[in-house]
């Protein structure tokens, strides 16, 4: 087999792309060989015995296949986390959240007479200073230090009907 490394140079300088890109047909390879000026080469590009290959890019397959992940939910892990929790979900948002489910909970307990106006209140102004951390911890605190009226309670004081002790 011949040597055209200087045929390859030459047709990559006519071309205007790099020598790994150049492909030479080699059934030709001795008409190639023979080609020693640079208007040589052209005429065998021209001939369509030397042509450019098309350039190859990185693949996004696999990026697709993750997003497509990602997408459903996968990929979240810890291995996968970057920066403090608070950079994923601000203290604000969780803080919003927090408060807003703790405040419906009392407007719930106060609606259905479990709770007093005073109570409410207090344990109001107690969410807002950031004291519970959750609902639950609004109903522990409510139950240990027996501020919650009895269903039974709350439903025979709203009925104005009390039990005679005998």
């Amino acid at each position: 087999m011949p040597d055209l490394r200087s045929q390859r140079a030459v047709a990559a300088r006519a071309m205007k792309c790099g020598k790994s890109r150049v492909w030479m047909d080699p059934a030709r390879s001795a008409d190639i060989a023979e080609a020693i000026t640079a208007d040589d080469v052209r005429h065998l590009i021209n001939d369509g015995v030397i042509k450019i290959m098309p350039k190859t890019g990185v693949s996004r397959y696999r990026k697709n296949v993750i997003l497509a992940q990602k997408r459903k939910g996968r990929r979240k892990g810890k291995g996968s986390r970057k920066g403090k929790l608070g950079t994923r979900y601000s203290r604000k948002g969780a803080w919003m959240s927090r408060i807003r489910t703790i405040r419906r909970l009392l407007r719930e307990l106060k609606s259905a007479d479990r709770i007093d106006g005073k109570t409410y209140r207090s344990v109001y102004r107690k969410s807002k200073s950031g004291f519970f951390r959750s609902k639950s911890h609004v109903t522990i605190y409510l139950e240990r230090n027996n501020l919650l009226k009895k269903q039974n309670d709350a439903r025979s004081a709203s009925d104005g009907s009390e039990k005679k002790k005998v």
